[in-house]
């Protein structure tokens, strides 16, 4: 590749008489892209920017050049200022009662995230000059600052530009240096923009609720946004010629969520947006951030700032890849991870702990005449007095009683918990007959609720009713009693479903009118009518549910636009845009029809945004809570956020450790061959040591409470069974190229897209095989060995599915005790060699008598 540096007197002549000109003219080039500048008047403004697209160029309309640098001589205000809708009234937002979110609100609404804070002083470089390397430096001073710039193209990806910026104060004051402005785009130029982890859409959207705290739309205002929420550092934006241009700081540029021994994850080193200070469209990032870390300046003093452009003809996720795999060197994280215990362990321990009465933390109480059971719940719930419970995942519950053959579930859990399922539906004639009555169940009060109000949601019926009713009737198909609950909550669905194939957010409990209608219900609600169409076979069911799917495309994936099922957070948009990529895969495999697919692939690329791929894991010493832990074993990089945005939990709590998606991820690589899914799939899941609870296996919720285990939540314990199974399951098929699969169950509420099994046998190399899973019937050294097992009891066949999670070939001994099943070989064999190449299977076939 040929890197060129220019400076070339260009000679203009007249008419009457010929003149020499002063004007100047630089430029970049490489085998991917062309920068030039010219000098004018205002400095040296870029004027032509192209890209090699095909055998051509495309050159990019509007480059600019313009540098901005945001001034205060005082600390700029911190505390929240008015903001307006579009009629110029003061918008008043979160109502009181969202204690949670309302300190997020006045961040959001601060001069410095508004970008309204601060003196915004504008310029063009008044000089260039050559640099070593075939670089390009520029500089310019005023009465603030002296800046200097090198810009040089990245031998490694020419379609890159590195840019690096050195500010030196000429006056006491705190300091900001945006990210020079290359070219900009219409408000209508556009086909899709985003800063992974808070924006994404293809439309600039004025209401500022929907865009800033929804993330449904592009803000249009040059709103700056925090790293710590920011799952990919690299504001992007895709124009309609399918050019690409995104900026990239540096790797270690944002803030480290725990840079030394205390959690530093609210540390703001790092603004993006999608504008500049202007207005105009632009991906700009800006450090540091004016009244924050590193900002104030004495006289004399500097600061650096290197990030890059990339500029490609290719879509949004092609370069935001580039961006995670060649910037930040995601797939290397793989390689670090080392682990002290296996996936197949934590779910051996969480059993134990689940039938525990002490740690499960089980109630049983009576209501309407039937002993109803749950476990208690000690967050806070509306209404409660302490009192409320909840089951979590109905899936996971049948699955592993069936696959233990454990009698405490089977005698002691199961028969109250679908009690308690049947207890929960409204059956009451009129509005809510068939809906779910709430989430949680007040022992005291003797009613069930909602977490955070008076209301119902459409989608809980689908959740609660739906969903978990569901997963029931495929372990028992006989349950006449499940089927009404299930058959009257669909009708339900019908009854509320709009002539477009959409649903109401809420109706008020009281006065059945729908509540927050300033956001529709972009939410995979159509999901509980394709359960209920696989029960019961009644083609209306499905009729519906692709009429809601196909409003769900239209409206939720192919604008970017989601909604969340946490009420905490006024339904920020969270887990349940990966539950709709699993709902629409299944449409897909039902209908065959091309079009559900291609929705789930993308709802799937934009459910990255929500797995943090930074900062770069290393090896560095850090302490945590008084124990030496390596950087890689507490980084965020792969974990998924709750939810993330501006009033997301991850701006204070991190992501989490609850990687329901991960089973989904590999379907989707064996699906699409992204390796993305894969290694983010299998980043989540392995050598999470540092945050599971040595006791019970159990990991944490969200990652800043390190290894505390479930705390007062303890119905997690059933989630984490079944995404774990989900993820090993997933892995299985597609390590084994599907001779090793199990037929997988429906989604189960409400954290993620992972999905039940164990209801019908499934195939293991040809031969039809119940899967199992039993304490101590195989015994291993390695902590990367993990296993599931089935059994044929006609063909007296017993399987060892045995899974490499490394990324180092795999070989150890195991130990098998058969008589934990009980089974007796017909040979004796107990111990077996295992060898197993890099994240390959080997399978086990035995014979018995």
């Amino acid at each position: 590749m040929q890197l060129k540096t220019y400076i070339i007197p260009i000679l203009f002549c007249s008419l009457l008489h010929l003149t020499a000109a002063a004007q100047q003219r630089v430029a970049l080039e490489s085998s991917a892209l062309r920068l030039q500048w010219e000098r004018t008047a205002r400095g040296y403004e870029l004027k032509k920017l192209a890209v090699k697209q095909g055998a051509g160029w495309a050159s990019q309309a509007n480059p600019s050049g313009e540098y901005t640098l945001l001034y205060s001589a005082t600390p700029p205000p911190q505390g929240p200022a008015p903001v307006y809708n579009a009629k110029g009234e003061k918008i008043n937002f979160p109502e009181n009662i969202y204690h949670y979110i309302i300190p997020l609100w006045k961040e959001l609404t601060s001069p410095v995230q508004l970008n309204t804070a601060g003196e915004a002083l504008h310029f063009y470089p008044a000089a260039a000059t050559g640099g070593q390397g075939g670089a390009q430096v520029f500089s310019a001073e005023n009465s603030r600052a002296a800046v200097t710039a090198t810009w040089a193209i990245d031998p490694a990806y020419p379609a890159d530009v590195t840019v690096t910026v050195k500010l030196k104060a000429k006056a006491a004051g705190y300091f900001s240096m945006a990210t020079p402005t290359l070219a900009t785009f219409a408000s209508n130029g556009f086909a899709w923009a985003g800063i992974p982890g808070y924006f994404q859409s293809n439309a600039i959207e004025k209401d500022f609720i929907k865009a800033a705290v929804y993330m449904q739309g592009i803000p249009d205002k040059p709103i700056l946004v925090r790293d710590r929420a920011a799952s990919t550092l690299s504001p992007f934006i895709q124009g309609k010629n399918r050019v690409t241009l995104a900026v990239i700081p540096q790797p270690g540029t944002a803030r480290d969520p725990w840079a030394d021994s205390v959690k530093t994850q609210t540390v703001w080193k790092l603004g993006l947006s999608l504008m500049n200070r202007k207005g105009a469209l632009t991906p700009t990032l800006y450090r540091p951030v004016l009244g924050q870390q590193g900002s104030a300046l004495k006289q004399g003093e500097t600061i650096t700032f290197s990030f890059r452009y990339t500029l490609q003809a290719a879509d949004w996720y092609t370069v935001y890849q580039h961006t995670i795999n060649d910037i930040y060197r995601f797939p290397d994280f793989l390689r670090l991870k080392s682990t002290q215990r296996s996936l197949t362990d934590r779910i051996l321990a969480m059993h134990r702990y689940v039938i525990s009465d002490a740690t499960s933390l089980w109630r049983t109480e009576d209501f309407n005449g039937m002993k109803i059971g749950a476990q208690a719940y000690l967050g806070g719930v509306y209404g409660s007095e302490k009192d409320a419970m909840k089951n979590s995942d109905y899936g996971a519950m049948w699955m592993l009683a069936g696959i233990m053959n454990d009698d405490v579930l089977q005698q002691t859990r199961l028969p109250y918990a679908r009690n308690f399922k049947l207890q929960q539906q409204v059956t009451a004639p009129g509005f809510f007959n068939g809906a779910a009555a709430g989430q949680y169940y007040l022992s005291k009060s003797k009613r069930f609720t909602e977490e955070w109000g008076p209301y119902v949601e459409p989608v809980a019926t689908t959740y609660y009713m739906l969903m978990d009713a569901g997963n029931i009737l495929l372990f028992n198909p006989g349950d006449t009693a499940m089927k009404r609950v299930l058959a009257h909550a669909a009708d339900r669905l019908l009854a509320w479903m709009g002539k477009e194939g959409q649903w109401q957010v809420a109706y008020d409990h009281a006065t059945r009118a729908p509540m927050f209608t300033e956001v529709e219900d972009l939410r995979p609600t159509f999901y509980g009518l394709l359960i209920a169409y696989k029960i019961l076979k009644r083609p209306q069911y499905l009729a519906a549910a692709r009429k809601g799917a196909d409003w769900y495309i239209r409206n939720a994936v192919n604008k970017g636009r989601f909604l969340g099922v946490c009420g905490d957070t006024r339904f920020v948009p969270d887990f349940a845009t990966g539950q709709s990529v699993q709902a629409l895969l299944e449409l897909y495999e039902i209908t065959g029809e091309q079009r559900y697919r291609t929705a789930a692939v993308k709802a799937a690329q934009l459910y990255t945004t929500s797995v943090y791929t930074h900062p770069i894991p290393s090896n560095t010493e850090k302490r945590v809570n008084g124990v030496e832990r390596k950087d890689w074993e507490i980084s965020q990089a792969g974990l998924s956020f709750e939810h993330g945005g501006t009033f997301g939990s991850a701006n204070y709590r991190g992501p989490i450790l609850l990687a329901s998606h991960a089973g989904m991820f590999v379907r989707m690589f064996a699906l699409t061959k992204d390796s993305l899914f894969l290694n983010m799939a299998r980043a989540a899941a392995l050598g999470r040591d540092a945050f599971v609870d040595p006791a019970t296996g159990v990991a944490s919720y969200y990652w800043d409470v390190m290894n505390k285990g479930a705390g007062p939540y303890p119905h997690h314990a059933w989630w984490q069974i079944g995404w774990i199974t989900d993820y090993l399951l997933a892995e299985a098929e597609l390590r084994s190229g599907g001779k090793v699969k199990f037929p997988r169950g429906f989604i189960t509420p409400k954290v993620g897209p992972h999905q039940s099994y164990g209801f019908a046998p499934g195939m293991v190399n040809g031969t039809p095989a119940q899967l199992l899973l039993r304490q101590g019937l195989i015994n291993t050294t390695s902590p990367y060995l993990d296993y599931y097992c089935a059994i044929n009891r006609e063909k007296k066949k017993l399987f060892f599915i045995l899974l490499n999670n490394d990324d180092a070939p795999l070989r150890t001994t195991i130990q098998a005790n058969y008589a934990a099943v009980p089974v007796t070989p017909v040979q004796a064999a107990a111990a077996f060699s295992v060898e197993i190449p890099p994240y390959g299977i080997q399978v086990i076939d035995i014979n018995y008598r």
